[in-house]
């Protein structure tokens, strides 16, 4: 599980579906409302206050993002302040809004080009040709939206061995970060960068 505060009030927890096992609980088990889903949001709410400092004042909003064979995204957002007669109560209950979205992109961060070059040439080699890469905050981003020309879960662990999932969405790069090749950057990056 990673933690990343984006405002004062506002986490980002990315959880892995090892993460999810490791609680007993699956990707489904995200959708529906059990007593081990309120333990697992009660954990990462926990950990984010003695990691972040992040404290919730009220009721909070949980949107979960699912990306496909990487994990989830969580943003939790403290909404509203304690009145001091709510405060001897505030362990007893945790209001939540939740919302849920599903992405198909698959979006990996990388740190350094150097990564992407050699992982580019391990695609290649399986005929994975298209791609988009993007550079922001000085990391590397790379956007496949074709269908992986092997198993998923295959094709994903082949982009674990050279970088991670994006825990920042695909709109955030394309907005304000830098395309640097917009179409078979794969094919492009094997084309000019050649195994030695």
């Amino acid at each position: 599980m990673r933690l990343e505060r984006l405002t004062h009030n506002k986490i980002k927890i990315f959880l892995t579906f090892d993460d999810l096992m490791d609680r007993g609980l699956t990707k489904d088990d995200l959708w529906k409302d059990t007593f081990k889903v309120h333990q697992l949001f009660r954990d990462m709410i926990e950990e984010a206050s003695e990691e972040l400092g992040f404290e919730v004042n009220g009721s909070i909003a949980v949107e979960v993002y699912s990306l496909p064979a990487q994990g989830m995204v969580v943003i939790v957002t403290s909404e509203g302040e304690y009145d001091e007669m709510e405060e001897e109560f505030a362990d007893d209950y945790i209001e939540m809004q939740v919302t849920l979205d599903e992405s198909d992109d698959i979006f990996y961060e990388f740190q350094t080009f150097e990564d992407v070059i050699q992982l580019a040439h391990r695609l290649y080699a399986i005929g994975c040709l298209d791609g988009t890469l993007y550079s922001y905050q000085d990391r590397f981003y790379l956007h496949v939206a074709e269908e992986p020309p092997i198993p998923i879960d295959n094709f994903v662990a082949l982009l674990a061995e050279f970088g991670s999932p994006s825990t920042i969405t695909i709109h955030r790069v394309q907005e304000y970060g830098k395309k640097l090749i917009e179409h078979r950057a794969i094919e492009q990056l094997v084309h000019y960068f050649p195994a030695r």
